[in-house]
């Protein structure tokens, strides 16, 4: 006999299958908007003059002295801070997951948060804890003289900053690595009478070289796209890069030199893309599988043990705590070069920072109110992106992953000048321009972290059962019900993990809003580098004093609720 559907059911069905579709084709409009769309002006403004390809125009500018050393140095500072960084991931990887190393936790928590820090706070950290008035100089007896270059303004410095602060991308890629690897493989070699170091060069690091070349190929696209450090210590060096080339460019001429930055912001994507499928290829030529399943194991070091607390312990008292404590120094005190005495003491610059200086305030409110708005929104699209993502896979929700995927991988200033080409005029049919405002900032923020939240989220959606949603379906409950109390409510510890970086990241990034604020719209994050040019180093400290509390403290309130969080959600979490 055959079965009918009524007709009620069969129009709830049919409305259920709409809103989907219209909530996807809203999805489709908004990232092709914010995210391909500029990308594909950027390309048009580079490649083409009049809409005609000009090899001409191309050529000329890549083949000027500036350009290719300023490329030359990009690569330079690329390749060897991703060496620096290598050595330090990887040692702090080999030690966390193998060794019994006291508070490990709360090391990993300090090794971390680095990376969580504005690259100009570091860089200005750094600056400060290597100035004349600086206590390690001092102390070793080492004395700037007026007038000396500081040792951080150069390459080498440079290079030194760029692989500290990529160290830990190193570090969470090994790590995951080294988890993987069998624990019988591992006994079994120790088993055999091998020690711990030929263990280490025989077994486990071939086994890891997947993950190795994955922190290599994120450290190179960070340092090529990192401007706090390249510019704050880049500048003063007249160490020119195709970061600050660009910045610096938008500086003298304005908008009048779009057409020269967008070639320069696309050829430093192609330098990125290239090098991200190279490691590509490499890595799957040097994929090693193993049998077996991943489990804990812990060397006995013996009397090796202290040595090595002690030596991990250094490393962050003098990585973290040193230009910490020198910021924090610098910005107690009325002017840089002063030495901090109970004379000299002063909180004028966190009373500037606060309250007196409006253009100050008024960007931590900005950033403030960007990032919270920035955040929610993406949290909602991963929401309904991941749901299409995972359970209605199809061609149009993979290319709005790819797209996503995109334009984060892209250094944060060619996204910046891609935005300033797509909404520099009016937008049609409202004729409204977003350029000089906050909603181009906002708009930056959705699509350069959009991916960024929606990785944790696809993690949660994998791990519950569909039959839920299905179940919910069939009672009839609207796509949009069931979004609001099945699926939100799980996916939520995912969501909210995914949310916290989004706020952190974009709290204090420099990359994208650096061309991007004006006279009347400013963030905090770019503020440092305006301070520092304006020779108010002092209130500059005291601003990214501010910062570093804001970041410990959200870090600190994530970690108190990790408990409620998708296992390995939080990168600082062992």
């Amino acid at each position: 006999m055959r079965m009918t559907i009524p007709l009620k059911e069969r129009c709830i069905a049919a409305l259920q299958a709409r809103s989907e579709w219209l909530i996807l084709a809203g999805l489709v409009l908004l990232i092709a908007t914010l995210s391909l769309a500029p990308v594909l002006r950027l390309a048009m403004t580079a490649l083409t003059s009049n809409g005609v390809f000009d090899f001409e125009r191309i050529a000329t500018l890549l083949s000027h002295k500036q350009t290719i050393t300023a490329t030359i140095n990009t690569l330079y500072i690329a390749f060897a801070s991703t060496i620096l960084a290598l050595i330090i991931g990887s040692a702090a990887g080999i030690m966390t997951v193998f060794t019994p190393l006291r508070f490990k936790q709360a090391w990993i928590f300090a090794f971390v948060l680095p990376l969580m820090i504005p690259p100009q706070v570091t860089a200005l950290a750094w600056v400060q804890a290597l100035s004349p008035s600086s206590p390690i100089l001092n102390f070793l007896n080492i004395e700037i003289g007026n007038g000396t270059r500081h040792p951080l303004y150069s390459s080498s410095g440079i290079v030194l900053l760029l692989g500290l602060y990529n160290a830990p991308l190193v570090y969470l890629t090994i790590r995951a690595t080294l988890k993987k690897l069998p624990a019988e493989l591992l006994e079994a070699a120790r088993g055999s009478g091998a020690r711990p170091l030929t263990v280490l060069w025989t077994i486990v690091l071939p086994l890891a070289r997947t993950g190795l070349l994955a922190g290599a190929a994120l450290s190179f696209v960070s340092a090529i796209g990192n401007f706090g450090i390249q510019a704050m210590l880049g500048i003063p060096a007249r160490f020119p890069t195709l970061m600050t080339l660009i910045y610096q460019k938008l500086n003298s001429y304005g908008t009048s030199a779009l057409g020269e930055m967008a070639i320069l912001a696309l050829f430093l994507s192609l330098i990125t893309s290239i090098i991200l499928m190279f490691n590509s290829w490499l890595s799957k030529r040097s994929d090693v599988r193993v049998t077996g399943v991943g489990q804990s194991i812990v060397w006995n070091l013996g009397r090796w043990q202290i040595p090595l607390l002690i030596v991990a312990w250094a490393f962050h008292l003098i990585v973290l705590v040193l230009p910490i404590s020198a910021l924090i120094g610098s910005s107690l005190v009325r002017g840089i070069g002063q030495e901090l005495t109970w004379a000299t003491l002063t909180f004028d610059n966190y009373y500037q920072a606060l309250i007196a200086q409006a253009s100050i305030r008024n960007a931590f409110f900005t950033s403030f109110m960007l990032t919270t708005s920035a955040t929610i929104i993406i949290m909602v699209l991963s929401l309904f992106l991941a749901y299409f993502l995972i359970w209605k896979n199809g061609i149009m929700v993979r290319f709005l992953q790819i797209v996503s995927e995109m334009t984060y991988a892209l250094p944060g200033i060619v996204l910046a000048v891609a935005m300033i080409l797509f909404f520099l005029k009016p937008i049609p049919i409202i004729n409204v321009s977003i350029y000089g405002s906050a909603w181009i900032i906002f708009a930056a923020y959705i699509s350069n972290f959009l991916a960024l939240c929606l990785r944790p989220t696809l993690g949660g959606f994998a791990q519950i059962d569909r039959s839920m949603d299905e179940a919910a379906q069939i009672s009839g409950a609207s796509f949009l019900k069931r979004m609001q109390t099945v699926i939100g409510p799980l996916i939520a510890p995912s969501l909210v993990a995914g949310g916290v970086l989004v706020f952190m990241s974009a709290l204090n990034e420099i990359q994208v809003s650096i061309l991007l604020i004006s006279s009347s719209t400013r963030t905090i994050g770019p503020m440092i580098v305006f301070l520092e040019e304006g020779g108010s180093s002092a209130l500059a400290s005291a601003v990214g004093c501010l910062i570093v509390l804001a970041i410990f403290l959200m870090m600190l309130t994530a970690n108190a609720f990790s408990h409620k969080m998708p296992k390995g959600a939080l990168p600082w979490q062992n």
